[in-house]
């Protein structure tokens, strides 16, 4: 079995893997098909296996392509992290930086602080991970994330923002045609609206009478749980600052709910002298406090 195969070929194993077919997986990585099944060829050649078997649909990964998976994404990310800090570094700040959210952070929070960082530095280039999980920066999923948990790694360079507060809010047709609820025990006779699978931090919450089997409407995303509070499905939980900007919500049972988020920006510590890196931290921790603090 070869021991030095070219990135290359990683890389179009996982164009293949996630198009299904080469002429996508081509199209996706911006070469020519034939190109992508010499690569998927000379990776099975020098790793002495099939990779994929043709179907109807398209190709087919086969047991041992999916075991690989996870080993080839860690690749990917390794080598984007490179060229991010290869990134030339010249008088101006300019360059890629990747940063990573919270759904409704990412969404409702930080266009407008991203939007003025680029505006002082239009060389920086930006890529915004949205996601509940958290990346690791460790292993450089991301250059800097925005957290609601105190970081616990001791190579991070972490900044507490402050507390975001999560309240319960529902639409004020809502509350008028349904009644308001005066106690966690009315939200039985509520259209509640919540996760849909239990996670680590859902689990740390611990609210008493916000159980999943309390929930009319579910859903992991929490762009979706705001816009099913917008829409006025029924009471879910959002965070007090937004919901402010709205005035068609209103906030129910304050002393009963109330969710105190600590939030951080947080970078590898190893990044801290990087212009793009620096700039970004810095201007994501202005704008979040702005945020918290008016």
């Amino acid at each position: 079995m070869a021991s030095n195969i070219g990135w290359e070929l990683y890389r179009s194993f996982l164009g293949v893997l996630k198009e299904g077919s080469l002429s996508g997986a081509a199209r996706q990585l911006g070469i020519t098909q034939p190109t992508v099944g010499r690569h998927i060829a000379a990776l099975e050649k020098s790793l002495n296996v099939v990779l994929f078997t043709r179907s109807a649909s398209g190709l087919l990964p086969t047991a041992v392509a999916l075991t690989l998976r996870t080993h080839a994404e860690t690749m990917e990310t390794t080598a984007a992290a490179l060229e991010r800090a290869a990134s030339p570094q010249g008088p101006e700040v300019r360059g890629v930086v990747r940063v990573s959210a919270s759904e409704v952070i990412g969404v409702e929070v930080l266009p407008p602080i991203i939007t003025r960082l680029r505006q002082q530095h239009p060389h920086l280039k930006v890529e915004l991970v949205l996601s509940n999980r958290l990346l690791d920066l460790l292993q450089l999923e991301a250059d800097i994330a925005v957290r609601m948990v105190r970081p616990s790694q001791e190579q991070l360079l972490a900044k507490r923002i402050g507390v975001i507060e999560v309240g319960l809010h529902a639409r004020n047709d809502y509350l008028q045609q349904h009644g308001t609820p005066q106690s966690l025990n009315d939200l039985t006779t509520h259209s509640v609206i919540g996760y849909d699978q239990e996670s680590a931090f859902i689990r740390s919450l611990a609210v008493k009478g916000f159980e999943r089997s309390a929930f009319s409407l579910s859903s992991d995303s929490d762009l979706a749980q705001l816009a099913l509070i917008r829409a006025g499905a029924g009471i879910g939980g959002c965070q007090v600052k937004l919901a402010r900007q709205d005035t068609r919500l209103s906030r129910v049972l304050p002393d009963a709910f109330a969710l105190q988020l600590d939030t951080w920006v947080t970078m590898h510590e190893d990044l801290r002298n990087s212009p793009r890196c620096r700039v970004t931290f810095d201007a994501l921790v202005a704008g979040l406090q702005h945020y918290v603090q008016d």
